[in-house]
């Protein structure tokens, strides 16, 4: 019975690789745009601009303490009674930018608290202030320090892409939902789903692995 169920999975891996390729474009996007967004929260929230930091903080606790599938809900079906329409990627999008920015600046500014004073001193000493001080020295230390963190961020990401389907995203879970609806195989469909975001959160893995590692030896 399993048998007959991956060989038709087999057959319509096509539905399903339509799905992973949109799940990867999803996760590279959102991760990438929410470490920037990590980065430019982060700088505020060291600032000396405390009420502003303080709004900030606000943002990032409220973003850690709701659901991600709920904040999802918000931005798909809330926006638009103040006007805003998004599609549903977009929509997605924006939750994945907003959910784990603020996620990454929390795990940004608690590597900035624990780098010594010292480093930034030195920094000060030569000549390095406001933004090209963090450009140059603190933020490139910060993302080898945190890589670990970030990258288990990273992952959350792309499990995360997984709650789209609620808004009709066609990413790798809607796929696997398609499949074991229309052809009633839920084992291969739904094993097939877990293998592909095993086999993507194994590539970042070994992706932060590996720039960490050539990081430190450049130290």
């Amino acid at each position: 019975m399993i048998a007959n169920e991956l060989g038709v999975a087999w057959e319509h891996i096509g539905d399903l690789l339509h799905g992973v390729e949109l799940t990867v474009v999803l996760s590279v996007v959102a991760g990438a745009s929410s470490l920037l967004l990590g980065c430019g929260l982060t700088l505020v929230l060291m600032s000396r601009q405390r009420h502003l930091a303080s709004l900030l903080s606000g943002f990032i606790e409220l973003m850690r303490c709701t659901p991600f599938l709920l904040l999802a809900y918000l931005v798909y079906y809330g926006l638009p009674s103040l006007g805003l329409r998004l599609s549903n990627i977009e929509s997605g999008l924006l939750a994945l930018l907003l959910y784990h920015g603020a996620y990454m600046a929390q795990i940004l500014r608690s590597g900035w608290l624990a780098r010594p004073r010292e480093e930034i001193e030195a920094g000060l000493a030569f000549g390095f202030r406001g933004v090209l001080l963090a450009r140059r020295l603190i933020l490139p230390n910060l993302w080898v320090n945190c890589a670990p963190a970030l990258g288990n961020q990273m992952i959350q990401v792309v499990k995360d892409t997984s709650f789209l389907t609620i808004i009709a995203v066609p990413e790798l879970t809607s796929a696997a939902n398609n499949l074991q609806s229309n052809y009633y195989i839920p084992f291969a469909a739904l094993f097939s789903a877990v293998f592909f975001y095993w086999l993507i959160c194994v590539v970042i893995e070994l992706g932060v692995s590996m720039l960490w590692r050539k990081a430190e030896r450049y130290r």
